[in-house]
């Protein structure tokens, strides 16, 4: 989106979400990239906090919007939370090996895949009917509840959390709140 604001461009939320995408990449080829295993696990924690992050605000405000404003949108919701799913599963065992472990690089490249797959389904089909199917303000209004969503949303996979709005928005932010302290503590880099 193009449009200005006095405090600079107006960003909807499928321009939020794509800059979150890229963002995740970036740091995932940084891991690849560094051959220090303290470093690897920082980055690491990184990209699991940043995708956790991302996750919740879609399935919080994106998908219920996907649902009902979109053609097959319940069903491609129901096909993206099973993706996350998956992506879940994953980083729950990138957390649980060692980053100086050769398993831990396979399971970052099979994080790679999985989000590249999920995110070329997102930019390629259904940021564009978003943008079809939604008035713009109301996508610039959307990226701000995603940015808010962002701010309080686990930081950790929980596999056995339900993907549900009503549950992240209950549940969610003292799940985040604990997180985010359980981060503090343990010295976990988030971003």
């Amino acid at each position: 989106m193009t449009d200005t604001h006095a405090d600079g461009p107006v960003r909807d939320v499928v321009d939020i979400l794509t800059t979150d995408h890229r963002e995740m990449f970036e740091l995932l080829g940084q891991i690849e990239g560094t051959p220090d295993a303290d470093r690897r696990r920082d980055l690491a924690d990184t990209v699991i906090a940043e995708v956790m992050r991302h996750a919740v605000a879609e399935e919080m405000h994106v998908y219920p919007v996907m649902k009902k404003h979109l053609p097959g949108g319940a069903e491609e919701v129901e096909h993206d939370k099973q993706e996350h799913d998956e992506i879940v599963q994953v980083m729950k065992r990138v957390e649980g090996v060692d980053a100086s472990d050769p398993e831990f690089m396979e399971l970052v490249r099979e994080l790679q895949a999985q989000l590249r797959h999920h995110i070329d389904d997102e930019e390629s089909d259904q940021f564009p009917k978003l943008r079809a199917h939604i008035p713009a303000e109301d996508l610039v209004e959307l990226g701000e509840k995603v940015q808010n969503a962002k701010k309080l949303a686990p930081t950790r996979p929980h596999p056995s959390a339900p993907h549900s709005a009503l549950f992240h928005k209950t549940v969610g932010p003292g799940v985040g709140m604990i997180d985010r302290l359980r981060d503090r503590l343990t010295g976990r880099s988030t971003g």
